[in-house]
């Protein structure tokens, strides 16, 4: 897909945290014009001044050209025909039913790698919920940091739509130097993959703040791995390949990676501070932390679970990290 070029076009782009703005970047670099909509009018005066965004990827330049900054949300989402979602998953749910008639006329792609608290739904389904047609929604996968998104280190994302040529559309303007992209019809596998990668890059960081070595970590993410897959086939039981960078990739750098929140979140938990502490020392949002929750009452018991099921003990039920993780540990394989 790298080769290809799309017709340059106006996107709105919903959400100013790091994976949107690192989304921003790229648009405006392939010469498109966004419209972009951030919630805090003193980040737009910033980013206005500054061309930078003060609060995520601050050390990061954005070509401001091609940008209308707006903290309007109909105005943005009233803009342009194409729409790429950004906001973290916590968030997001009454931002979508506010302008939900005005989404059902959409192309929509997400990049929001979690669960709607309040319809316990990935967004795509909400989306669906809304009344958007399925047809119209896709999905951004693949292991993708903002940070090095940012720096321009190369990349491969996934773009998952129902129709083969929304997703090549997609695909071709989020492509350039630095990013590589393929598409994909598997929206729903895609979208679950991310949203699990999370709660069991919290397990990894949880089994590293208790000490437990690379070694338990190679093996409790190579049962994830089966894990994630018995979920997959339980609640969408669709043909697919897990070990694809949409599936597999996001996992791994999720749960190694020092950029990773969940990962952070996880190691704080382990060393035996409470969510409470560690959100207030954090200060940013770990999609795992609300997803875990979600993602128990979606299998309802239709596959075997435990690392999921661990780290809903440990989170949700304050049960001690170290006994429940030493539990787990005789489960393994």
């Amino acid at each position: 897909m790298t080769s290809l070029k799309s017709k340059k076009t106006s996107i709105a782009v919903l959400g100013g945290g790091s994976w949107g703005t690192a989304l921003v970047k790229i648009l405006v670099d392939n010469g498109h014009e966004v419209h972009w909509y951030i919630r805090n009018i003193d980040v737009i005066e910033s980013i206005k001044r500054e061309g930078r965004n003060p609060n995520y990827l601050s050390q990061f330049s954005v070509n401001t050209e091609n940008i209308q900054l707006s903290s309007n949300l109909y105005e943005v989402v009233r803009s342009s025909p194409h729409l790429l979602l950004a906001i973290p998953a916590a968030f997001i749910g009454p931002v979508l039913n506010e302008i939900g008639t005005v989404l059902q006329s959409k192309i929509i792609l997400s990049a929001v790698k979690g669960i709607v608290p309040d319809t316990q739904l990935v967004v795509g389904q909400h989306l669906e919920y809304l009344k958007v047609p399925k047809n119209q929604i896709g999905v951004i996968g693949g292991p993708s940091h903002a940070e090095e998104v940012a720096r321009e280190k190369r990349s491969y994302l996934t773009i998952a739509f129902p129709q083969k040529k929304l997703a090549s559309l997609w695909a071709n303007r989020l492509a350039c130097e630095y990013i590589h992209t393929k598409v994909s019809k598997d929206v729903t596998g895609i979208e679950y993959a991310a949203m699990l990668k999370n709660i069991y890059a919290l397990a990894a960081g949880i089994a590293s703040g208790l000490e437990y070595g690379d070694n338990f970590n190679s093996v409790l993410l190579s049962n994830a791995v089966r894990e994630m897959k018995r979920f997959l086939r339980g609640v969408y039981g669709k043909k697919r390949n897990i070990n694809h960078s949409a599936y597999l990739g996001d996992l791994l750098v999720t749960a190694f990676s020092n950029y990773s929140r969940n990962r952070n979140f996880g190691v704080h938990i382990g060393k035996g501070y409470t969510v409470k502490e560690t959100q207030a020392i954090l200060k940013m949002v770990a999609e795992g932390y609300y997803a875990v929750e979600s993602a128990v009452k979606i299998n309802n018991g239709r596959a075997k679970i435990p690392i999921i099921e661990s780290v809903y003990e440990i989170l949700y039920k304050k049960g001690a990290p170290y006994a429940i993780f030493s539990e787990l540990s005789q489960e393994l394989r």
